[in-house]
C-alpha cells in the first residue's frame, strides 16, 4: 500500500475524498480497546458504585465529546492537521508551547496502552516483555507509516469485530455475580463522582489535538454538521460502552484491575488466537493514532526553522525516532499502572481544556472558520511569530488551575478546602475562553480576511 505523501501540508481539493460517516468507525474504533475499558475501572477505584459509576461516565463522555467533535468539524474546512492549526490562535512559533505539552500526552498514552498489551500477552507469548513491546512498537510504526488511508480502514475493520466480540463480552459481564446496591443510588459521593466525571471528560479531550487529522482529507463542501455528529456518535457510543464494561467487570472480577487485557481474554474463554488477533489490534489501532500524531505535531515543531520537505523516507525517519523513544518508555516498568494511569489522565486535563478553550473560541467565535491557510505556514504572515496574548492566557491558566488540583500527587488548597473535588478542569474552560476572546477582540481586523489556499 502506497505511504502517504502529505504531513502537515494543505489538501488540495483534487485530493480530497471519502463521506463523513467514516468518522463514526474511526472514533468507535479508537475507544475500542483494553486502554478505554481500563479507564472503566478508575470510577470504581474512587468507591463509587456502578449506578453512579455508569452516570459519571455517560455524563463526562457527553460533555467531553462536544469539544472533540467540534474540533474535528474544523478539519474539511481548513484542510490541515489540527495542531498546526493552532498557529493562527499562538503564532507560528508560540504553537510549540502548546505542542510541547501534547507531545508529553501522546508519549503518555503510548506507554499505557503499549503496558496494557504487553500484560495482557505475557504468559501466552514466547518471547520475553521487552520483547513483546519492541515488536508491538514495530507493527505501530509500520501501520502509522502508510498513513491516513490504511488506518481509516484499520479503523473500519477493527470497529465492526469489536462490535461482536465486546458485544459478548457485555452479555457475559451481565451475568457475573455482583455485591448487593451496585445498582441504586445509594452511596453517591460527590467528589468521587465529580472526580470520574472529570476522567470520561478528559479522555474524550484527549483526541482534541488530533481529531481534525482524520476529517481534513474530506471534501471541502462536507458538511459541518454531519462531521460533528458522527465524530461525535462514535466516541461517546465507543467511550462509553468499553467504559462501563470496564466497571463492571472490576466489580464481577476479582483483581480484574491487576491485569485488564488478560482478564478480559480470560473471561471470553481465552485462547492464544484470541489474545494476539484482537487485544493487540486493539492496542496497536489506538497507538498508531499516538504516533501518527506524535509525527504531525514534530513535524510542525520543526517545521518553522526549516523548510523540511517530508517525503516517505522523511516521513520514515521521524517516527522511526518517535517510536523508539516512545517503546524505550515502555520498558521502564509501573508498579502500580492503575495510580499511574489515574494521574495521568487528570494531569492531560490541565493542560488540554485550556488550549481546546482557546482554539475553539478563535475558530467560532472570533475568525467564524475564516482562515488564511497560506500564513499559517509563514513565520511574517498574519499569525506572527508568536502571538503573546493566547501564549500567556494559556499558561496563565495552567497557573490558576493549580490551587484547584486533586490527584495523589498534589491536591491545591481549594480542592483541599472542598473535601477533594477537582475543578481545575472548570477554570481551564471558563477563563481562557473568557480572556482570550476580550482580549483577542480588539484585533477583529486581522479576523476578516478571506481563506486563502
Amino acid at each position: 500500500m502506497k505511504v502517504e505523501n502529505r504531513s502537515i501540508d494543505f489538501i488540495p481539493e483534487d485530493e480530497r475524498y471519502g463521506e463523513p460517516r467514516s468518522l463514526f468507525f474511526v472514533w468507535f474504533g479508537a475507544n475500542a480497546n483494553i486502554t478505554t475499558v481500563a479507564a472503566g475501572v478508575l470510577p470504581i477505584s474512587l468507591g463509587l458504585n456502578l449506578f453512579w459509576s455508569v452516570l459519571s461516565i455517560l455524563v463526562g463522555s457527553m460533555i467531553g465529546a462536544v469539544f472533540m467533535a467540534s474540533h474535528s468539524a474544523q478539519g474539511p474546512r481548513l484542510g490541515i492537521p489540527q495542531m498546526i492549526q493552532s498557529r493562527a490562535q499562538f503564532g507560528v512559533f508560540g504553537a510549540i508551547v502548546p505542542l510541547l505539552f501534547v507531545m508529553l500526552i501522546y508519549l503518555g498514552f503510548f506507554v499505557s496502552n503499549t503496558l496494557l498489551a504487553a500484560q495482557a500477552v505475557a504468559t501466552a507469548s514466547p518471547f520475553s516483555n521487552e520483547v513483546n513491546i519492541i515488536l508491538l512498537g514495530v507493527v505501530c510504526f509500520l501501520v502509522a507509516l502508510v498513513g491516513y488511508r490504511f488506518i481509516h480502514r484499520f479503523q473500519k475493520i477493527l470497529s465492526l469485530v469489536s462490535i461482536a466480540v465486546f458485544g459478548f463480552a457485555t452479555v457475559l459481564s451481565l451475568a457475573l455475580p455482583i455485591e448487593p446496591g451496585q445498582w441504586t443510588p445509594q452511596g453517591f459521593s460527590l467528589v468521587s463522582f465529580l472526580a470520574s466525571v472529570s476522567i470520561s471528560v478528559t479522555w474524550q479531550l484527549s483526541y482534541a489535538p488530533y481529531v481534525a487529522d482524520y476529517s481534513r482529507y474530506l471534501p471541502t463542501r462536507t458538511s459541518t454538521r454531519q462531521v460533528f455528529w458522527y465524530s461525535y456518535l462514535g466516541t461517546v457510543i465507543g467511550g462509553s460502552w468499553m467504559m462501563v464494561l470496564g466497571a463492571m467487570l472490576a466489580k464481577g472480577v476479582a483483581g480484574f484491575s491487576d491485569n485488564v487485557g488478560l482478564n478480559l481474554v480470560g473471561l471470553m474463554g481465552g485462547g492464544t488466537l484470541l489474545m494476539f488477533g484482537f487485544v493487540l489490534y486493539g492496542q496497536v489501532a489506538i497507538n498508531v493514532f499516538n504516533l501518527y500524531g506524535a509525527f504531525m505535531s514534530t513535524v510542525t515543531v520543526v517545521e518553522p526553522y526549516a523548510q523540511l520537505k517530508v517525503t516517505p523516507l522523511v516521513r520514515a525517519g521521524f517516527m522511526l525516532v518517535i517510536c523508539a523513544a516512545a517503546t524505550g518508555l515502555c520498558t521502564l516498568a509501573q508498579n502500580d499502572f492503575l495510580q499511574f494511569f489515574l494521574n495521568f489522565i487528570f494531569f492531560m486535563s490541565y493542560f488540554l481544556i485550556p488550549w481546546t478553550a482557546i482554539n475553539l473560541v478563535d475558530y467560532y467565535a472570533l475568525r467564524k472558520g475564516v482562515y488564511r491557510i497560506a500564513d499559517i505556514f509563514e513565520p511574517d504572515g498574519i499569525y506572527g511569530r508568536v502571538n503573546w496574548i493566547a501564549v500567556s492566557v494559556f499558561l496563565i491558566t495552567i497557573v490558576l488551575e493549580i490551587p484547584f488540583m486533586s490527584t495523589s500527587l498534589y491536591t491545591g488548597p481549594v480542592a483541599s478546602a472542598l473535601q477533594g473535588i477537582d475543578l481545575a478542569w472548570v477554570v481551564g474552560l471558563l477563563i481562557p475562553a473568557g480572556a482570550y476572546y476580550g482580549l483577542m477582540s480588539r484585533y477583529r481586523c486581522a479576523v476578516t480576511a478571506p481563506v486563502e489556499t
